[in-house]
């Protein structure tokens, strides 16, 4: 090496205080000069430094938690199982805002047209549905791939997340049903179909993409309402297709698709639900 940085130049660069063009001449000239490197160590405010770098890492290995898992952490939920829950899709707020307007329209049906209950006791069980559909899965989830390499079970991130959006879905669900008209057992008739619809999805993930499952029991419960309600001839067609029948099914299927779930969890770890 024929020449090197003078002391006031590597000051200057140290300080930041160089032009454009120095300062790419000077780091062109650091990278293969050993005594300029050992040099500018002297020119440079270690502290700063180290509160940059602390700063980077902190950005990149603990990135700022959001509402919802704040939320979570306050309320005694593990920080790693909060971090999993607030990455769900259909926990943000843009999610359970669309819920929201869904419900309200339900409710604006059941209270202005006629036999409107049934709109809202078909559509409610319908939404946690679909929450736990856009939970997890390829496609979907952005953080699907990590998962994977997680040390937690497939089957139990599912089971998590799908507990934290039926739960949720449930809260907006019940909070509508406060404005139904009427105050009987029609108000918490979506109940029962809500735990029976998610139940038979999951029970169904463990074979299929959890959003074909989905998308497969949300056809059946259609097509088994809408015939039902051409079955029925009652001016009161929510207690005859919702009634206690109804329920009992569900219940069944309930503890059937609970049952199967859980006897099929090891097959949903291979990853035979792709």
């Amino acid at each position: 090496m024929s020449w090197h940085v003078h002391a006031e130049t590597l000051a200057r660069y140290a300080r930041g205080t160089v032009d454009a063009t120095q300062q790419f001449s000077i780091e062109a000239h650091l990278v293969s000069c050993g005594a300029c490197r050992a040099s500018i160590v002297s020119f440079v405010d270690v502290g700063a430094l180290e509160r940059t770098w602390d700063a980077i890492e902190g950005e990149t290995a603990a990135p700022t938690a959001g509402a919802i898992e704040r939320l979570l952490v306050r309320i005694r939920i593990k920080e790693h199982i909060a971090r999993l829950l607030a990455a769900t899709p259909s926990l943000r707020r843009s999610w359970l805002l669309a819920i929201t307007a869904v419900l309200t329209l339900a409710v604006l049906v059941a209270n202005g047209a006629p036999n409107g209950y049934v709109f809202f006791l078909t559509v409610a069980p319908l939404l946690p549905l679909a929450g736990v559909a856009a939970a997890y899965g390829p496609g979907i989830d952005p953080t699907y791939e990590i998962g994977l390499v997680a040390p937690m079970r497939s089957f139990g991130l599912l089971l998590i997340r799908a507990v934290a959006v039926l739960v949720s879905t449930m809260v907006l669900s019940t909070i509508a049903a406060l404005f139904l008209p009427g105050f009987d057992w029609r108000v918490i008739a979506w109940l029962l179909p809500s735990l029976g619809l998610v139940t038979g999805s999951l029970a169904l993930s463990t074979i299929v993409h959890p959003l074909r499952a989905a998308i497969a029991v949300a056809a059946m419960w259609l097509v088994g309402i809408s015939a039902a309600a051409a079955l029925v001839s009652s001016p009161t067609p929510a207690r005859m297709v919702f009634g206690g029948v109804m329920q009992l099914v569900l219940l069944i299927v309930t503890i059937g698709a609970g049952v199967f779930l859980v006897a099929r969890r090891e097959e949903f770890e291979r990853g035979e639900h792709r």
